[in-house]
């Protein structure tokens, strides 16, 4: 049974339409979802009663389940059982600017970068909307907070997830439904290019964060297997075409790996690659497993590297540091648990 958390605005307005009822009744249920909260259809009180029955037999309205919930300064993280039983992750991690909550779009990966513990296990399947949707809810309900800013940077690659991503934008994005504005959500991808292009049509207005992680081919795709596909010469024209085209700054991630791409070579590459570029570089301390052979950069080689890209006029931030405490790394409460550690 489709969950009701699935239909953005316009898709609920066709379902009563073509159940011979007023499409404004769409709107009265997006109420009852997401300004008032409610968690039953019975709950619903301006609805007639055989509307309910209908939607009741249509529709769940089932929760995630909250499994695992660990803690640390500014940062809480969440592993929810799915109603098929598998798992997934979420991030709330605590800004001066706000409550980001960091999103799963797919149970496991199939994008397989070198570094990255959420690929370690494969790729089950893609997330409903719904259940993207529901990790808002659920964390919002059990810290009783209001979550200010979303990143799809979580278990999965959002552009390959790509319809039920555009469904979940439109829900959050909804002023009749969480109401997050567009500049409030980001969308994180390797650079699946034919899916940045359909993107760049869509006319969101949300942000778009590139994982890049390497100055050059040769080292791209040893860390990532993305760019055997679409390789620099292809990602990077497209990226300028999307700046030129929706007039928005593009975000970099650069994770910094030690003895990897942390050195001043890489930082004059990758200051000659994105010049022009209306973009910032977003440097982002790795969170280490004990299933990869890779280390975290020194804090003063961060800053080296930091301060290399200032002189080479290259915007860019290093992004704080979220607590080791609760397995950081994307993916990594999720294998812990499924490999019963």
């Amino acid at each position: 049974m489709k969950s009701i958390y699935d239909y953005p605005l316009k898709k609920l307005e066709t379902y009563f339409e073509t159940h011979g009822e007023k499409k404004f009744k769409a709107t009265q249920v997006f109420d009852w979802l997401y300004k008032k909260r409610v968690r039953r259809f019975d709950d619903m009180r301006n609805i007639k009663k055989e509307v309910i029955e209908t939607l009741k037999s249509d529709f769940s309205m089932e929760p995630l389940t909250i499994i695992e919930k660990l803690e640390d300064i500014d940062v809480c993280k969440y592993l929810f059982s799915l109603e098929d039983g598998n798992k997934i992750e979420a991030v709330l991690m605590r800004h001066d600017y706000g409550n980001s909550l960091c999103v799963s779009t797919q149970v496991g990966c199939n994008m397989g970068c070198a570094f990255c513990e959420s690929g370690r296990l494969k790729k089950v399947r893609n997330l409903e909307p719904s259940e993207m949707v529901l990790q808002i809810l659920a964390i919002e309900e059990d810290l009783q907070i209001r979550i200010t800013h979303v990143v799809l940077m979580g278990i999965g690659e959002p552009f390959d997830n790509y319809e039920n991503v555009m469904d979940f934008i439109d829900i959050i994005n909804d002023p009749k439904g969480i109401e997050l504005g567009a500049r409030h959500i980001t969308i994180s991808t390797c650079g699946i290019v034919p899916k940045i292009k359909a993107f760049m049509e869509e006319g969101r207005g949300v942000n778009l964060a590139i994982s890049l992680h390497a100055p050059n081919n040769r080292l791209r795709s040893r860390l990532m297997s993305i760019n055997k596909a679409y390789p620099l010469e292809v990602l990077i024209p497209t990226l300028k075409e999307y700046v030129d085209k929706t007039h928005r700054r593009l975000t970099f991630e650069y994770i910094l790996l030690k003895d990897v791409n942390d050195t001043m070579e890489c930082a004059d590459e990758l200051s000659k690659l994105l010049r022009g570029i209306n973009c910032y570089v977003n440097l982002i301390p790795y969170n280490e497993t004990s299933h990869f052979e890779f280390k975290k950069t020194r804090k003063e080689d961060v800053l080296k590297f930091y301060d290399r890209l200032k002189k080479n006029k290259i915007n860019v931030t290093i992004r704080k540091e979220f607590g080791s405490k609760v397995m950081a790394a994307c993916g990594q409460l999720r294998s812990h648990h499924e490999e019963g550690k």
